[in-house]
Protein backbone atom coordinates (compact mmCIF):
# COMPACT_ATOMS: atom_id res chain seq x y z
CA UNK A 1 0.00 0.00 0.00
CA UNK A 2 1.24 3.49 -0.81
CA UNK A 3 1.49 6.24 1.79
CA UNK A 4 1.79 6.30 5.56
CA UNK A 5 -0.98 4.55 7.50
CA UNK A 6 -0.88 7.36 10.09
CA UNK A 7 -2.03 9.88 7.49
CA UNK A 8 -4.92 7.79 6.22
CA UNK A 9 -8.44 9.30 6.68
CA UNK A 10 -11.36 7.49 8.27
CA UNK A 11 -13.05 4.99 5.98
CA UNK A 12 -16.67 5.48 5.00
CA UNK A 13 -17.46 1.96 3.76
CA UNK A 14 -15.99 -0.28 6.47
CA UNK A 15 -17.84 -3.36 7.73
CA UNK A 16 -18.29 -4.55 11.31
CA UNK A 17 -15.75 -7.34 10.91
CA UNK A 18 -13.16 -4.79 9.80
CA UNK A 19 -14.07 -2.58 12.74
CA UNK A 20 -13.53 -5.51 15.11
CA UNK A 21 -10.15 -6.34 13.54
CA UNK A 22 -8.86 -2.77 13.77
CA UNK A 23 -10.17 -2.35 17.33
CA UNK A 24 -8.56 -5.56 18.56
CA UNK A 25 -5.29 -4.69 16.80
CA UNK A 26 -4.98 -1.47 18.82
CA UNK A 27 -4.51 -3.46 22.03
CA UNK A 28 -1.19 -4.92 20.88
CA UNK A 29 2.09 -3.05 20.59
CA UNK A 30 5.78 -3.56 19.95
CA UNK A 31 7.25 -6.06 22.39
CA UNK A 32 3.96 -7.79 23.16
CA UNK A 33 3.95 -11.54 22.59
CA UNK A 34 0.60 -12.80 21.35
CA UNK A 35 -0.92 -16.15 20.50
CA UNK A 36 -4.03 -17.35 18.68
CA UNK A 37 -6.00 -20.57 18.93
CA UNK A 38 -8.35 -22.54 16.71
CA UNK A 39 -10.76 -20.76 14.36
CA UNK A 40 -9.25 -17.40 15.34
CA UNK A 41 -9.56 -15.46 12.10
CA UNK A 42 -10.41 -12.11 13.74
CA UNK A 43 -7.34 -12.17 16.06
CA UNK A 44 -5.02 -13.38 13.31
CA UNK A 45 -6.18 -10.53 11.08
CA UNK A 46 -5.65 -8.14 14.03
CA UNK A 47 -2.09 -9.40 14.63
CA UNK A 48 -1.21 -9.10 10.95
CA UNK A 49 -2.71 -5.61 10.78
CA UNK A 50 -0.86 -4.44 13.90
CA UNK A 51 2.45 -5.67 12.45
CA UNK A 52 1.81 -3.82 9.18
CA UNK A 53 0.96 -0.56 10.94
CA UNK A 54 1.71 0.54 14.50
CA UNK A 55 3.46 -2.56 15.93
CA UNK A 56 6.00 -3.97 13.45
CA UNK A 57 7.89 -5.64 16.31
CA UNK A 58 4.88 -7.47 17.74
CA UNK A 59 5.93 -11.06 18.49
CA UNK A 60 3.40 -13.61 17.23
CA UNK A 61 3.22 -17.29 18.13
CA UNK A 62 0.95 -18.56 15.36
CA UNK A 63 -1.24 -21.38 16.64
CA UNK A 64 1.43 -22.29 19.21
CA UNK A 65 3.77 -23.61 16.50
CA UNK A 66 5.22 -20.92 14.21
CA UNK A 67 7.20 -18.11 15.83
CA UNK A 68 6.89 -14.81 13.95
CA UNK A 69 5.43 -16.22 10.72
CA UNK A 70 5.01 -14.24 7.52
CA UNK A 71 1.98 -15.70 5.75
CA UNK A 72 1.03 -14.03 2.49
CA UNK A 73 -2.62 -13.99 3.59
CA UNK A 74 -4.86 -15.69 6.13
CA UNK A 75 -5.28 -19.33 5.07
CA UNK A 76 -8.33 -21.56 5.56
CA UNK A 77 -7.18 -22.63 9.05
CA UNK A 78 -5.59 -20.79 11.95
CA UNK A 79 -4.17 -24.00 13.42
CA UNK A 80 -2.35 -25.57 10.47
CA UNK A 81 0.86 -25.30 8.48
CA UNK A 82 -0.10 -22.64 5.86
CA UNK A 83 -0.26 -20.07 8.67
CA UNK A 84 3.32 -20.76 9.72
CA UNK A 85 4.92 -19.62 6.45
CA UNK A 86 8.50 -18.37 6.83
CA UNK A 87 8.47 -18.62 10.63
CA UNK A 88 11.84 -17.96 12.21
CA UNK A 89 11.35 -21.06 14.40
CA UNK A 90 8.92 -23.97 14.69
CA UNK A 91 7.87 -25.27 18.12
CA UNK A 92 6.66 -28.67 19.21
CA UNK A 93 3.11 -27.79 20.25
CA UNK A 94 2.83 -30.44 22.95
CA UNK A 95 6.23 -29.91 24.50
CA UNK A 96 8.22 -26.77 23.72
CA UNK A 97 5.27 -24.40 23.42
CA UNK A 98 3.74 -25.27 26.79
CA UNK A 99 7.13 -24.99 28.46
CA UNK A 100 7.31 -21.44 27.12
CA UNK A 101 3.72 -20.64 28.13
CA UNK A 102 4.33 -21.58 31.74
CA UNK A 103 7.48 -19.45 31.87
CA UNK A 104 6.31 -15.97 32.84
CA UNK A 105 8.76 -14.33 30.43
CA UNK A 106 6.96 -15.58 27.31
CA UNK A 107 3.60 -14.89 25.66
CA UNK A 108 1.92 -11.92 27.26
CA UNK A 109 -1.52 -12.13 25.65
CA UNK A 110 -3.97 -14.72 24.38
CA UNK A 111 -7.09 -14.05 22.30
CA UNK A 112 -10.16 -16.02 23.36
CA UNK A 113 -13.15 -16.97 21.24
CA UNK A 114 -15.92 -18.56 23.27
CA UNK A 115 -19.59 -19.53 23.13
CA UNK A 116 -20.41 -17.81 26.43
CA UNK A 117 -18.71 -15.11 28.47
CA UNK A 118 -20.11 -13.76 31.71
CA UNK A 119 -19.96 -10.44 33.55
CA UNK A 120 -16.65 -11.40 35.19
CA UNK A 121 -14.95 -12.65 32.03
CA UNK A 122 -15.34 -16.37 32.67
CA UNK A 123 -15.50 -18.32 29.41
CA UNK A 124 -17.54 -21.38 28.44
CA UNK A 125 -16.72 -23.50 25.42
CA UNK A 126 -17.79 -26.86 26.86
CA UNK A 127 -21.54 -27.29 27.37
CA UNK A 128 -24.81 -25.37 27.35
CA UNK A 129 -27.06 -26.46 30.22
CA UNK A 130 -26.31 -27.17 33.86
CA UNK A 131 -25.78 -30.94 33.47
CA UNK A 132 -22.32 -31.61 32.08
CA UNK A 133 -22.90 -35.24 31.08
CA UNK A 134 -26.29 -34.62 29.46
CA UNK A 135 -26.20 -31.01 28.25
CA UNK A 136 -28.57 -29.21 25.95
CA UNK A 137 -25.66 -28.54 23.61
CA UNK A 138 -22.19 -30.08 23.53
CA UNK A 139 -19.67 -27.41 22.49
CA UNK A 140 -16.20 -27.93 20.91
CA UNK A 141 -14.38 -28.18 24.25
CA UNK A 142 -11.56 -26.36 25.96
CA UNK A 143 -8.45 -27.41 23.99
CA UNK A 144 -5.83 -25.17 25.67
CA UNK A 145 -8.35 -22.61 26.91
CA UNK A 146 -8.36 -23.78 30.53
CA UNK A 147 -4.57 -23.67 30.67
CA UNK A 148 -4.13 -20.29 28.98
CA UNK A 149 -6.77 -18.66 31.19
CA UNK A 150 -5.22 -19.98 34.40
CA UNK A 151 -1.71 -18.66 34.04
CA UNK A 152 -0.20 -15.20 33.87
CA UNK A 153 -1.60 -13.99 30.54
CA UNK A 154 -3.74 -11.03 29.51
CA UNK A 155 -6.95 -12.31 27.91
CA UNK A 156 -8.72 -10.58 25.04
CA UNK A 157 -12.13 -11.84 23.91
CA UNK A 158 -13.87 -11.37 20.60
CA UNK A 159 -17.61 -11.96 20.18
CA UNK A 160 -19.24 -11.90 16.75
CA UNK A 161 -22.79 -12.41 18.07
CA UNK A 162 -23.36 -9.95 20.90
CA UNK A 163 -26.60 -11.26 22.42
CA UNK A 164 -28.01 -12.41 25.77
CA UNK A 165 -27.21 -15.93 24.63
CA UNK A 166 -23.47 -15.26 24.41
CA UNK A 167 -23.00 -12.55 27.08
CA UNK A 168 -24.57 -14.12 30.13
CA UNK A 169 -24.75 -13.28 33.82
CA UNK A 170 -23.11 -16.61 34.70
CA UNK A 171 -21.63 -19.17 32.34
CA UNK A 172 -23.06 -22.70 32.41
CA UNK A 173 -19.55 -24.15 32.77
CA UNK A 174 -16.19 -22.45 33.34
CA UNK A 175 -13.91 -23.64 30.56
CA UNK A 176 -11.54 -20.73 31.08
CA UNK A 177 -11.17 -18.79 34.32
CA UNK A 178 -11.77 -15.07 34.12
CA UNK A 179 -12.15 -12.96 37.25
CA UNK A 180 -14.20 -15.87 38.70
CA UNK A 181 -16.59 -14.25 41.23
CA UNK A 182 -15.05 -10.81 40.86
CA UNK A 183 -12.99 -8.68 43.18
CA UNK A 184 -9.76 -10.31 44.33
CA UNK A 185 -10.92 -13.91 43.90
CA UNK A 186 -8.61 -14.68 40.99
CA UNK A 187 -5.58 -13.15 42.70
CA UNK A 188 -6.38 -14.89 46.00
CA UNK A 189 -6.17 -18.23 44.21
CA UNK A 190 -2.69 -17.37 42.98
CA UNK A 191 -3.69 -16.75 39.37
CA UNK A 192 -1.97 -13.93 37.50
CA UNK A 193 -3.12 -12.13 34.37
CA UNK A 194 -6.83 -12.08 33.57
CA UNK A 195 -9.42 -10.63 31.17
CA UNK A 196 -8.63 -7.20 29.77
CA UNK A 197 -11.12 -6.46 27.01
CA UNK A 198 -14.05 -7.79 25.00
CA UNK A 199 -14.50 -6.67 21.39
CA UNK A 200 -17.93 -7.56 20.03
CA UNK A 201 -19.89 -6.74 16.91
CA UNK A 202 -21.73 -4.01 18.87
CA UNK A 203 -19.27 -2.50 21.33
CA UNK A 204 -16.02 -2.67 23.29
CA UNK A 205 -15.96 -3.61 26.97
CA UNK A 206 -13.33 -3.91 29.69
CA UNK A 207 -13.47 -4.79 33.41
CA UNK A 208 -13.73 -2.51 36.42
CA UNK A 209 -10.36 -2.45 38.22
CA UNK A 210 -11.88 -3.17 41.64
CA UNK A 211 -15.00 -5.31 41.34
CA UNK A 212 -13.98 -6.79 37.94
CA UNK A 213 -17.45 -6.49 36.41
CA UNK A 214 -17.69 -5.89 32.69
CA UNK A 215 -17.79 -2.22 31.77
CA UNK A 216 -18.74 -0.45 28.56
CA UNK A 217 -15.82 1.35 26.88
CA UNK A 218 -17.20 2.38 23.50
CA UNK A 219 -20.18 1.70 21.25
CA UNK A 220 -19.75 1.02 17.56
CA UNK A 221 -21.18 3.77 15.33
CA UNK A 222 -24.83 3.18 14.52
CA UNK A 223 -25.57 1.58 17.90
CA UNK A 224 -26.64 3.10 21.21
CA UNK A 225 -25.89 2.29 24.85
CA UNK A 226 -29.49 1.12 25.21
CA UNK A 227 -29.18 -1.26 22.25
CA UNK A 228 -25.97 -2.74 23.59
CA UNK A 229 -27.47 -3.17 27.06
CA UNK A 230 -30.59 -4.83 25.60
CA UNK A 231 -28.33 -7.31 23.79
CA UNK A 232 -26.46 -8.20 26.99
CA UNK A 233 -27.63 -10.77 29.54
CA UNK A 234 -26.59 -8.65 32.53
CA UNK A 235 -26.22 -4.98 33.44
CA UNK A 236 -23.06 -3.50 32.01
CA UNK A 237 -21.29 -0.85 34.04
CA UNK A 238 -21.47 2.50 32.27
CA UNK A 239 -18.89 5.21 33.15
CA UNK A 240 -20.36 8.48 34.44
CA UNK A 241 -18.12 10.34 32.01
CA UNK A 242 -20.03 8.86 29.10
CA UNK A 243 -19.32 6.32 26.37
CA UNK A 244 -17.77 7.42 23.07
CA UNK A 245 -18.13 5.84 19.65
CA UNK A 246 -15.54 3.23 18.74
CA UNK A 247 -12.84 4.57 16.41
CA UNK A 248 -13.64 3.60 12.84
CA UNK A 249 -11.01 2.01 10.56
CA UNK A 250 -8.97 4.18 8.26
CA UNK A 251 -9.00 3.82 4.50
CA UNK A 252 -5.57 2.18 4.55
CA UNK A 253 -6.52 -0.25 7.33
CA UNK A 254 -9.55 -1.36 5.30
CA UNK A 255 -7.40 -1.75 2.18
CA UNK A 256 -4.84 -3.81 4.08
CA UNK A 257 -7.51 -6.13 5.50
CA UNK A 258 -9.42 -6.59 2.24
CA UNK A 259 -6.58 -6.73 -0.26
CA UNK A 260 -3.50 -7.98 1.58
CA UNK A 261 -4.28 -9.66 4.89
CA UNK A 262 -7.55 -11.44 4.20
CA UNK A 263 -8.65 -11.13 0.55
CA UNK A 264 -10.47 -14.47 0.84
CA UNK A 265 -12.71 -13.17 3.67
CA UNK A 266 -11.81 -15.87 6.18
CA UNK A 267 -12.63 -13.42 9.01
CA UNK A 268 -16.32 -13.67 8.05
CA UNK A 269 -16.54 -17.34 9.05
CA UNK A 270 -17.39 -16.48 12.63
CA UNK A 271 -20.42 -14.40 11.71
CA UNK A 272 -23.88 -15.92 11.36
Amino acid sequence: MNGDWRDSPAAADYTVDELMVTTLAQYFGNGDQVCNGMASFIPVAAFMLARRTHAPELVWFASSVGLDPRPERIPASTLEAPLWRDSIMYLDQYRDFWDLVQDGRWITAFCVGTAQIDQYGNANNSVIGNRFHSPKVRLPGTAGLADMCSIDKDLYFWVTDHSPRSLVAKVDFISGAGWLGGGNERRNLGLGGGPRAVVSNLAVMDFHPQNKRMRLVSVHPGNSIEQVQHATGFSLLVPESGVPDTRVPTVMEVELIRNAIDPDGMRLRGFS
